[in-house]
């Protein structure tokens, strides 16, 4: 009878670079001769399989943020926030907190010298402030590459009614949150290469954070300051998200530096957290109003994640928050912002997953990552919302005749949350595990 020699190799698709590579040795299978007809139909099925498994695909959430930032020139690089905006508030912005968690998932992603590029110029504005050299940094800068070519530059635009430079108020300022991730970042990067310059820079900012812890109930820290140099003011309010931040970041500090202050001002941090909680409606309040101590009971979705994310004994002590964001926050298979609702928030029902994933529930952490699909553009980023417009609930600091949204534009923070979600990776415990 005549036989036919079929290799048979275990193919794998590379998961950055979704091409075949044969495993092992071809092994050899001798097979009765089947039909003309039959050797045909066989072809055709395999050559399915092979298209079917391995063919290009877009790249994902990890590759789109290692892509970014191989695609700007030189060393240290600030990303984009909004890559495609025309926004004259947002063209060519790049926010540090979007730079700052980008920076954590490509450590999450195993892009550790990416992520040094990116730590690299929060070294670098550290350094090279036009103004500040205590330790703070701003809001946002302008994207591109920095370093001894390529000066820090603060975002702006030209006005052509005024016929001037403009900055945004907010973004030269310096958020108390926006600076504890700062720090996560650097932490990150620290842990990743080795390099403890990262740890220095990381103290330094943490140094400058402490001036806006308050003894005044429910004590936690303030907000930081708002507005330009030399007299920026002084922000009163508090927020449950920005302490989650901070409790983790100081904490983070205390185990890379053996340092038990620390972990003092992360118990600070800790205790505004569980003040915010309320066993009646099983949520977080969003922080305090301007008094810094008069609750301010807005249901903001990342202030009932963050804590479960960041905070020790958390996600159990408040697993009662789930059924608050399930029953209250659902919205077209994810999450939306807040209680208005209004469409799906990309960086939210992320944080959800992950928050699901990281507590053991597989089927819902799942769930929430396919409708993020519906989200990606076809470079691998994510848009910030599906819908046109999402409100917040929160009115914009420099107008407040204005409402705080997201749109729907591909957005680096909404991009390397859904990376933190796919790698299941915890950005306040820069490990696959909740604190």
């Amino acid at each position: 009878m005549e036989k036919i020699r079929l290799p048979v190799f275990r193919y794998g698709c590379n998961r950055r670079r979704h091409d075949i590579r044969a495993m092992n040795a071809p092994r050899v299978i001798f097979l009765p001769a089947p039909s003309r007809h039959l050797r045909g139909t066989i072809a055709a099925m395999l050559c399915t399989f092979v298209l079917a498994a391995c063919s290009p695909r877009p790249p994902d959430a990890c590759s789109y943020l290692a892509n970014a930032v191989n695609s700007v020139p030189g060393d240290a690089v600030f990303l984009a926030s909004y890559p495609t905006a025309n926004i004259d508030q947002l063209r060519g912005t790049a926010f540090l907190y979007d730079n700052a968690l980008a920076a954590v998932a490509l450590v999450g992603c195993g892009e550790r010298q990416k992520a040094a590029r990116v730590g690299d110029a929060i070294l670098f504005a550290l350094d090279h402030d036009r103004y500040w050299h205590d330790g703070r940094l701003r809001n946002a800068y302008l994207a591109g590459p920095v370093g001894r070519d390529n000066p820090i530059k603060l975002a702006g635009w030209w006005d052509k009614a005024r016929n001037k430079w403009v900055e945004d108020r907010y973004q030269v300022a310096s958020d108390s949150g926006n600076m504890a991730w700062a720090v996560l970042a650097l932490l990150a990067v620290d842990r990743a290469t080795g390099d403890h310059k990262y740890l220095g820079g990381a103290v330094r900012i943490a140094n400058w954070l402490t001036r806006f812890r308050t003894n005044k109930y429910p004590g936690g820290f303030t907000g930081g300051t708002f507005a330009y140099e030399p007299a920026p003011q002084i922000e009163h309010w508090k927020s449950t998200e920005h302490n989650s931040d901070l409790a983790a970041a100081f904490s983070g500090l205390a185990w890379a530096t053996h340092d038990p202050r620390w972990l003092s001002q992360a118990r600070g941090s800790e205790e505004f957290v569980a003040a915010t909680w309320s066993a009646d409606c099983r949520c977080f309040a969003a922080g305090t109003g301007e008094d810094g101590a008069t609750r301010n009971n807005l249901l903001a979705l990342d202030a009932q994640i963050f804590p479960l994310l960041a905070v020790p004994g958390a996600a159990r002590k408040y697993a009662g928050v789930y059924a608050t964001i399930r029953n209250r926050l659902s919205d077209d298979g994810g999450v939306s912002y807040g209680i208005r609702k209004g469409g799906l928030w990309t960086e939210g029902t992320a944080q959800l997953a992950l928050a699901e994933k990281l507590s053991g529930s597989e089927n819902a952490a799942g769930a929430l990552i396919k409708t993020l699909g519906r989200l990606r553009a076809a470079n691998g980023s994510y848009y910030a919302t599906n819908t046109k417009d999402l409100p917040t609930g929160f009115v914009l600091d420099t107008d407040p005749a204005q409402a705080r949204q997201y749109f729907r534009l591909p957005h680096l923070g909404a991009t390397a949350w859904v990376a933190l979600a796919e790698e299941g990776y915890n950005p306040f415990t820069q490990a696959n595990r909740l604190p």
